[in-house]
């Protein structure tokens, strides 16, 4: 399956594109979008940012509290790890047979 990029934007439920779409009649499509409500001027991955936006950036980023975890939360957490590290070499050689079962 191809992947082609339209660009377009939503204006009153209805997609917007950018430019006319070539593709047969019928095709099926999927049509993504951010996961927050960004304004699209801020989607526009080639323009630099306002000194505004930066601001409003870094403060959103300094709102941000620090994770901190108590000596017990942190034990448990590595704990866990270790473990997960452990069952999943464990389980390596068989996944590794499986993917290689459906390559041949």
């Amino acid at each position: 399956m191809s992947h082609v990029v339209i660009r377009g934007v939503i204006r009153s439920g209805r997609i917007h594109v950018d430019a006319p779409i070539d593709l047969p009649e019928g095709s099926v499509v999927m049509i993504t979008g951010p996961i927050v409500d960004l304004p699209r001027r801020l989607l526009d991955e080639d323009r630099e940012l306002m000194p505004d936006e930066i601001a409003a950036a870094l403060a959103a980023m300094d709102a941000i509290e620090p994770l901190e975890m108590t000596d017990a939360e942190l034990a448990a957490w590595e704990a866990e790890r270790r473990s997960r590290r452990e069952r999943e070499k464990a389980r390596f050689a068989s996944h590794a047979e499986e993917l290689r079962g459906a390559w041949e």
